[in-house]
């Protein structure tokens, strides 16, 4: 399993997640709106050089984690997002 780091880019009424996998320079982006305590995740993008090695979920749980931590709730605007939320019942109170 390759090491992958996730960081956070809050820009308050946008923001994004950035998986970096060790040894490229690809980056994995899952991109979001912010309104109210509502997060709508509108994008998951993951460059094909990083493909199959769990980035997108990744960035998920990174988003998962903090809508936890931080008590806002999640509109799954993109189809992987929201296929993760179907595979995930547990997280069914976060969904907005």
């Amino acid at each position: 399993m390759p090491d992958i780091t996730i960081t956070h880019l809050d820009q308050g009424a946008r923001g994004e997640y950035h998986a970096r996998v060790e040894g490229s320079e690809a980056i994995g982006r899952l991109t979001y709106q912010r309104q109210g305590d509502t997060v709508i995740a509108d994008h998951t993008l993951v460059p094909t050089e990083i493909g199959g090695r769990g980035v997108a979920a990744r960035l998920v749980d990174a988003l998962i984690a903090d809508a936890r931590k931080f008590g806002f709730r999640i509109v799954p605007q993109c189809s992987y997002i929201d296929a993760a939320f179907r595979r995930h019942p547990e997280w069914a109170d976060l969904r907005a």
